[in-house]
């Protein structure tokens, strides 16, 4: 358990940061102060456990670095993950729930990158706005289903991608708050798809228009001299919004949000491999070929731009709930249902140890001594991020 500030011998993006000395001039503030935490992170910059094998014939010291805990970082967000996955177990239902995701045109991309917070949260409510409409409509549904909305911004090549996918649940309550399956429809999917979009491309578009109006989405003076083009141009484009066949139920769901939710931008495992010359070579999915596994290989600082673009906003929710998924009194709502359904409510959810965590998910002790191998450690003192030391009482 001796930690070490790289992740062994791998290619990661802290490597590539801890190599790159001048990659700080290339970056703004924002990203500066996301990256820096990256490439310090498990190092002793953050602080570090000092434990003590309790053997006595062995009494090794082992140190365990702390985590930069940014959501940004490839290495941090493991266990956060699953105790996320956990809560939103106790909310899901015994239905089926489907699977949409909604995209804007490339050509608004720079837009969305001089106004990120106002143009994300446009989509958000886009996007829930057009589930929203289908679901009230009797022909389809009547009621208010759950929505998970997770925002992604990058393709596999990692180029910016801005997109919404949407898990919606297969029935909702009434007005009543009673349950109501969905209607079983000709098409296969929840919402006719095509239809969808042709609610979604305008209302984005005006609400798009009126946030330029009142100054909340600035432009550039190109922008503002090209907009009314492009405006033009965006309400006669196909925007693309997909529907996916309908997952089984609470155990695909799960599955799911266990790979897409907590993500970033790129996972240090496809990271191959970094050269001398920090030129990066990692692996990505060509849907354009079938979903072949194909490498490329970018100079570090064309990367590091890359990996930049999807760098949220400060405290800019990525995940948001919808419906009766909604946050308030969500966990009431979601157990009446189940009391309708005359099936069990969910339990409370119970607060399991990191330690526990680690051995459930690798089936190895993390309090087990790396040396000896037999006796536990025992924890000495912790050096917080300011270099405090605080020592352990008996």
């Amino acid at each position: 358990m001796v930690a070490n500030n790289c992740t062994g011998s791998r290619a990661t993006v802290q490597q590539l940061l801890q190599q790159m000395h001048g990659w700080k001039e290339l970056t703004s503030p924002g990203s500066y102060a996301v990256l820096s935490r990256i490439e310090r992170c498990r190092t002793a910059d953050f602080g570090y456990h000092a434990y003590r094998c309790t053997d006595r014939d062995c009494g090794a010291m082992q140190y365990v670095y702390h985590s930069c805990r940014n959501r940004h970082c490839p290495q941090c967000g493991n266990s956060k993950k699953e105790e996320w996955i956990e809560a939103r177990m106790k909310e899901l239902l015994p239905v089926k729930y489907y699977h949409a995701v909604f995209t804007i045109p490339h050509q608004l991309n720079s837009l969305v990158m001089g106004n990120r917070t106002a143009m994300f949260t446009l989509l958000f409510d886009a996007a829930s706005y057009a589930l929203m409409q289908f679901a009230k409509n009797e022909k389809y549904l009547g009621a208010q289903p759950g929505i998970i909305a997770v925002l992604h911004t990058w393709g596999q090549q990692l180029t910016f991608h801005p997109h919404i996918h949407c898990i919606v649940s297969g029935g909702g309550i009434d007005t009543n708050k009673r349950w109501k399956e969905a209607v079983k429809a000709k098409h296969k999917f929840l919402f006719p798809t095509k239809a969808v979009a042709q609610v979604y491309r305008p209302y984005f578009l005006k609400q798009l228009q009126q946030q330029i109006d009142k100054g909340i989405i600035t432009m550039t003076k190109e922008q503002h001299r090209d907009w009314l083009t492009l405006r033009t141009a965006l309400y006669a484009m196909d925007w693309i919004v997909d529907f996916r066949e309908p997952m089984g139920g609470p155990a695909q769901v799960l599955e799911y949000l266990g790979r897409y939710t907590h993500k970033v931008a790129i996972s240090n495992h496809r990271i191959k491999r970094i050269d001398m010359d920090s030129n990066v070579t990692f692996e990505y999915k060509d849907y354009t070929d079938d979903g072949r596994k194909k490498s490329m290989t970018l100079p570090g600082e064309e990367f590091l731009r890359r990996y930049e673009q999807h760098i949220l906003p400060p405290r800019f929710c990525k995940i948001r709930h919808y419906g009766y998924l909604g946050n308030y009194k969500r966990k009431e709502r979601v157990n009446e249902i189940l009391q309708q359904m005359d099936k069990p409510q969910h339990a409370q959810q119970a607060q399991v140890s990191m330690a526990i965590r680690m051995i459930e998910k690798f089936g190895t002790d993390t309090m087990l001594c790396s040396r000896c191998k037999k006796a536990k450690l025992e924890l000495l003192y912790v050096v917080d991020i300011k270099g405090i030391k605080k020592v352990q009482r008996e």
